[in-house]
């Protein structure tokens, strides 16, 4: 089939687009790798130099044993396993209660729930801090694990909207055949919902997992800090040694980069088919 003069302009167009932006995006990362690879006196060269040479492979290996990388890695993939955990139990299960179940001002809890994303997390921050300090788990991991038990606004949401797309046929013959609504909940629902479910594991290892913030305001002991309060401590005291941090840096964004590219496909068709249906 040939293209009409029209339709080529506007293709090249759109991919010139696309191709340009995305170069601006990978720019950063593309610097990042390479002043990882630097040494110490070819930094600031002009003009830069986007290839090292040579190669400074022991930069990642001083990265590594400037501060305690294992420790914090381990204490990250603690806190970030079990807010997945929590996440995705009890966003699922609320999500299915507002998409199945009939129950009394149903529709007017859902939108107070919506309401409460427009609350910014600077707003409950101090609230959360007292409440946490009573019940005396600052300088633990609970106040960073727990509330993902209690489900999110957004991910109930995502969920719900993905449920909504699943007949009503499967849950009303499964009724007939005697089965209760948890276990529709965890034998239906649960394995027809990965895309909507990994996608929303991905947003909640991302967000964890980069998580500065939470764990800065509640952890006081230094062996159980995360890798984000790892890079920090590591900043103040090699802020200078920029090729040694970007090294570091790129250590920790790692699992993150792998993890999107590894569930890419179920992250693009969980964001696409929870706004088929609403």
């Amino acid at each position: 089939m040939v293209m009409k003069p029209g339709e080529v302009i506007h293709r090249f167009l759109v991919y010139g687009l696309l191709i340009i932006g995305s170069l601006i995006f990978i720019l950063p990362l593309v610097w990042l790798l390479s002043t990882s690879l630097k040494g110490d006196m070819v930094l600031f060269d002009i003009p830069p130099k986007w290839i090292p040479d040579p190669f400074h492979w022991d930069n990642y290996k001083k990265a590594v044993q400037t501060f305690p990388f294992f420790r914090y890695t381990l204490n990250t993939v603690f806190i970030t396993l079990m807010a997945m955990i929590g996440s995705l139990m009890s966003s699922s299960f609320i999500a299915y209660a507002f998409a199945r179940l009939r129950w009394p001002g149903r529709d007017a809890w859902f939108i107070i729930l919506l309401a409460t994303m427009m609350l910014p997390s600077q707003v409950t921050m101090i609230p959360l801090f007292i409440l946490f300090k009573e019940l005396g788990w600052v300088n633990t991991y609970l106040p960073l694990i727990v509330p993902f038990f209690f489900g999110s606004a957004f991910y109930i949401f995502l969920v719900r909207q993905f449920f909504l797309t699943i007949p009503k046929e499967m849950s009303e013959a499964a009724k007939i055949d005697g089965c209760s609504e948890v276990y529709i909940w965890w034998r239906i629902f649960i394995p027809l919902s990965k895309p909507a479910l990994a996608t929303l594991g991905i947003f909640t290892f991302t967000l964890t997992w980069n998580d500065f913030l939470g764990p800065l305001i509640y952890l006081n002991n230094p062996q159980d800090f995360t890798l984000a309060l790892g890079l920090r401590s590591f900043q103040q005291q090699f802020g200078t040694r920029w090729n040694v941090m970007m090294a570091a840096s790129l250590l920790v964004m790692l699992p993150t980069i792998a993890l999107f590219f590894s569930f890419q496909r179920y992250f693009i068709e969980g964001v696409t088919l929870t706004g088929v249906k609403g």
